[in-house]
């Protein structure tokens, strides 16, 4: 290994430098830096830890043959991860945290002894019960708390209704705030006969991103546990939890009985009070607002039953009055319960009034096939809604939308489309309520199609396909074409949402400044990734890279051609031309010495996967201040100029940047 990267080791081990901030800015670090504890509490904190390490080893070893207890060890792991990560990196934020976490060990180990003995008391425990899962993203270990309905027993066959709280913003939350928080208390609501899914949604992010894969994560963990009702599942939150709240009721309409937001943002540009602003972001940062804004997806709530509330007084009434805007545009009045004279808080009465209403929607539940799905997307990461699935967009990052009814006049599904060129309707065995010994009749615009038959089981699926301006049936996509599709979309960011590797390289870099630049900003996202989504990014030398981690994960390639001997074996099937002299991508050619490019790809070694140039997540340090913040800061490719240096907004001056179209060719993008 270089002497270079031998560097970039150390940087990783010991921390990332300090970042530049802009002229002027005063920057606070989130997490805020931890207090001292005192010495022998310390001592005693990591004997404990250590403790519980030793004997999760012992048991991971003792349970090889036992699967079942073997897939309970992380409710044991998330409480020595939780201490052994506050210890390591300085985050007890005030000593009165120090009982708490030495009540974390002490019920952690009661756990791993109870898994020594062949028990597992937890699994069948009602009232507050903490659990953890371990995540297909970076393979960290990932917490969640549950309130468990008493009227809950192992062997009931009765399924349950699951609310969902997405909690709201806390720079301190650790690992150990969460879970003794979570140990604790309630939360705010904790409807009877119910479960209610506390997700630590990666730390302090409004569940973005990792943060957003965090839920889904942990709600396929819960029911692997527990017979949950998924037609009764209620998505709640306040506040930065209200956010998340409107966040996955509009980008993932089809999954909830209801959902009842408070508080929160919904939309960048105004919360932000960016129209003050001399110096607005550039526009494709502009453009990617539009993959959380809610406001962009407010038509989807046609399908979601809608709660929302606010404080009379509240400055974040803001969000729910965008949205109210946003759905009568739809021609849809939304319910909206105001807490009469109250600030950021619930009041009683409201609570009540919520309660009311929502425990009204659950006991119906979730419509499993509604006759009417109103879809709006602008990008394929969020492309379903019930029986309705975009497969392609005829321009990503603009308005997408479909309105179809399953059962039209003339029998069959009819479908009013813009901006989409692929769907599929699909219908679960037993629905389908069309005639099995006919084709289904469907009419897409001004199209008519003869589509399959139903299944003998009443399942029916059928693919459409829009060839020279006109809709068609397909057959299934088989993954071969190099075309945007779900989860191969961009921008740069979404190659976090699936399991990713850091690809170190070992080879000396043609030119000093790119090389020293790509080592500091590896380190750099190594130790953001921990600090926002806490977790611990793999690693691994170019030369150790194997056939399992290009079928498993998204190479995130660091170096140039160079150095990295994986770039260097796909760089010709890459849209980027680098050689020692010139670096040039859509058009425009920049001096190798001082330009690094940093963009998103189909990995041409298997394009299910990305690679990734360069890049971590791409909000950085000023973006932490507020969560409105937390969006993509970079698109498909950038070009960055690394005689700029790195700062808490960007890494380094961006010179060029753009998106690739539908076929991942470079769309021509003048300068930012």
């Amino acid at each position: 290994m270089s002497n270079r990267w031998a560097t970039l080791c150390l940087l990783i081990l010991t921390g990332p430098p300090a970042w530049a901030q802009a002229p002027g800015e005063k920057l606070r670090p989130i997490p805020p830096p931890g207090v001292a504890i005192p010495d022998a509490d310390r001592a005693a904190l990591q004997a404990g830890a250590d403790a519980l390490a030793k004997k999760i080893d012992g048991l991971r070893g003792s349970l090889k043959d036992r699967p079942k207890l073997l897939a309970l060890l992380p409710d044991v792991q998330i409480f020595q991860i939780a201490v052994d990560s506050a210890l390591r990196y300085g985050e007890f934020f005030d000593v009165k945290e120090v009982p708490g976490a030495k009540a974390l060990l002490k019920e952690g180990e009661a756990r791993a002894e109870a898994l020594g003995r062949g028990e597992a008391p937890w699994d069948s425990a009602t009232g507050l019960v903490v659990r953890g899962y371990v995540s297909k993203i970076d393979g960290s270990v990932q917490p969640y708390g549950l309130v468990v309905p008493k009227s809950f027993r192992a062997d009931s066959p009765h399924e349950f209704r699951l609310d969902v709280w997405c909690h709201g913003r806390g720079e301190t939350l650790s690992e150990v705030n969460f879970l003794r928080q979570r140990m604790n208390s309630v939360g705010e609501f904790a409807p009877a006969n119910a479960f209610v899914l506390h997700p630590y949604g990666r730390f302090c992010n409004a569940n973005r991103f990792a943060g957003e894969v965090d839920l889904f994560e942990a709600l396929d963990d819960v029911r692997s546990h527990y017979p949950i009702d998924d037609d009764r599942l209620v998505m709640r939150g306040f506040s930065m939890g209200g956010a998340a709240c409107w966040q996955y009721a509009t980008h993932h309409p089809g999954l909830w009985a209801a959902t009842s937001p408070g508080a929160g943002f919904v939309e960048a540009f105004d919360f932000l009070k960016l129209a003050r602003d001399p110096a607005p972001p550039p526009s494709y940062e502009q453009t990617l607002w539009r993959l959380y804004n809610s406001t962009d997806y407010a038509a989807n709530l046609f399908n979601v039953p809608t709660v929302a509330y606010s404080g009379e007084k509240d400055g974040q009434k803001q969000a729910a009055d965008f949205m109210a805007r946003a759905l009568a545009d739809e021609g849809i009045d939304m319910v909206h319960v105001i807490g009469a004279g109250a600030g950021h808080k619930y009041t009683p009465e409201a609570k009540v009034e919520v309660d009311r209403r929502l425990d009204a929607i659950a006991r119906i539940g979730r419509d499993p096939l509604p006759s009417h799905v109103v879809f709006t997307t602008y990008t394929l990461r969020y492309n379903q809604s019930n029986w309705v699935q975009l497969d392609g967009l005829a321009k990503h990052w603009e308005k997408a939308r479909v309105d179809a009814e399953l059962q039209a006049p003339h029998g069959g599904p009819a479908l009013k489309t813009s901006n989409v060129t692929a769907l599929t309707l699909t219908i679960p065995s037993g629905r389908s309520p069309f005639d099995i010994r006919r084709p289904v009749k469907v009419r897409i615009d001004d199209a008519e199609i003869d589509a399959p038959k139903p299944g003998s089981d009443c399942s029916w699926t059928a693919s459409f396909r829009k060839v020279d301006g006109r809709w068609t049936l397909a057959g299934p996509d088989d993954g071969t074409t190099l075309a945007k599709r779900h989860g191969l979309q961009g921008p740069i960011d979404d190659a976090f949402f699936e399991s990713f590797l850091m690809v170190r390289p070992t080879g000396a870099a043609a030119h000093e400044k790119v090389g020293a630049w790509a080592s500091a900003e590896m380190s750099h996202a190594v130790d953001r990734w921990r600090k926002q989504f806490r977790g611990q990014a793999r690693v691994k030398d170019d030369k150790d890279v194997s056939e399992a981690d290009i079928a498993s994960s998204n190479l995130v390639l660091w170096g140039d051609p160079g150095s990295n001997a994986v770039l260097a074996k796909i760089l010709d099937r890459l849209p980027v031309k680098w050689t020692n002299d010139r670096v040039e991508i859509a058009g425009q050619s920049h001096d190798a010495a001082t330009s690094a490019p940093i963009l998103i790809y189909p990995n041409p070694l298997n394009p299910k996967r990305y690679i990734v140039l360069n890049s971590g997540f791409t909000y950085r340090e000023v973006d932490d201040l507020n969560n409105a913040r937390q969006s993509p800061k970079l698109p498909d490719f950038a070009v960055v100029d690394v005689a700029s240096p790195p700062t808490s907004r960007t890494p380094g001056k961006v010179v060029q940047a753009g998106f690739f179209d539908e076929a991942w060719k470079p769309r021509a993008e003048g300068r930012p």
